[in-house]
């Protein structure tokens, strides 16, 4: 995760969730990618490494356990700089220009000069995160699957270069994940600019305000007027948190009919997010209630992943032939 801002519910659904559950099937490599974060945030990188110690507190909450999964920093691993420059050298440009999130980034982000070479090349320094790990699996909603595709065609085009006898990096295959995209609080696309999200940091007042201000069915005005559940954000959240499914079928009936107002629909709402995100928080006042664990944990979980990196680096140099003697 690029350490951008603070981390919330659609991050939970879209990743963390699945992050942890696949703890129990994979060796699993977690890293924050600062770098990645550098080449649209450039400009400012004041909130950097802040965000990244507070994320990485969300993992652990979110039930990321340094024990069983490398936690580490993908800028203290300096072996993904050197992959991604060897990479670099024999990918052509028109393959990093095609990927679908090149132009549509550009243009969401408009205010911001991204016509850097680092926004570029931002697919190829993937694939050194991931081919330096020979990762078998990399899990992905459908949106990064075209920046897979391209690793894998990087992967195999250097292999085609340099390897001898057994293929010298491992071509990732995608591993999907499949979950509903949460909507922002006001019903547009979920962003940290927009202030739409409820934090998975936020106290339970926190998250009662945000949600009693949700946007709902905008043409129903009173409580007796049926209204619409399907696309509702409300009711979307119910989905995704609530795991009463008799109370949330009930609501959705009773809202068809004009029968419950919106108010009571939120309170409940209410009530399910924070059940869960209260463990979490004891969680994460338990891991931030000791000095330095954060810090501690990233740079044990980096010096890790750094001994994979150079034994991987040893036998790409060597493929290379610039192992010098």
């Amino acid at each position: 995760m690029r350490p951008t801002g603070k981390l919330h519910l659609g991050h939970l659904v879209g990743a963390l969730e699945n992050w942890a559950t696949l703890q129990d099937q994979y060796e699993c490599f977690y890293f924050v990618a600062d770098w990645h974060a550098l080449t649209s945030e450039y400009a400012d990188t004041t909130a950097l490494v802040e965000n990244s110690y507070d994320n990485v507190a969300d993992w652990i909450a979110a039930g990321l356990d340094p024990e069983r999964s490398t936690l580490f920093i993908q800028s203290l691993v300096p072996e993904h700089a050197e992959l991604f420059l060897l990479l670099s050298m024999v990918v052509p440009i028109p393959w990093l220009e095609r990927v679908p999130t090149y132009k549509e980034q550009r243009e969401q982000l408009s205010e911001k000069d991204l016509s850097t070479l680092g926004f570029l090349a931002y697919p190829l320094l993937q694939t050194a995160d991931v081919a330096m790990y020979d990762a078998t699996f990399v899990p992905v909603g459908e949106d990064q699957v075209p920046h897979l595709e391209l690793s894998r065609e990087v992967v195999r085009r250097f292999n085609n270069f340099y390897q001898q006898a057994v293929p010298l990096l491992t071509e990732p295959q995608p591993l999907l994940t499949t979950f509903a995209r949460l909507p922002g609080l006001d019903n547009r696309k979920m962003s940290k600019s927009y202030r739409n999200a409820i934090d998975l940091s936020d106290d339970a007042e926190a998250v009662r305000k945000k949600v009693m201000s949700m946007y709902t069915d905008p043409k129903r005005i009173r409580a007796d007027i049926p209204g619409t559940v399907e696309g509702n954000p409300v009711f979307l959240y119910h989905d995704a948190f609530n795991s009463n499914v008799e109370e949330v079928e009930d609501l959705k009936a009773r809202y068809r009919q004009g029968k419950v107002g919106d108010v009571e629909v939120k309170k409940k709402l209410v009530v399910a997010l924070n059940g869960v995100l209260e463990p979490m928080r004891q969680r994460r006042a338990e891991v931030l209630a000791k000095p330095g664990r954060v810090r501690e944990i990233l740079f044990e979980g980096s010096a890790r992943a750094r001994l994979v990196a150079r034994e991987t680096m040893e036998r790409v140099r060597e493929a290379v032939r610039v192992r010098y003697r």
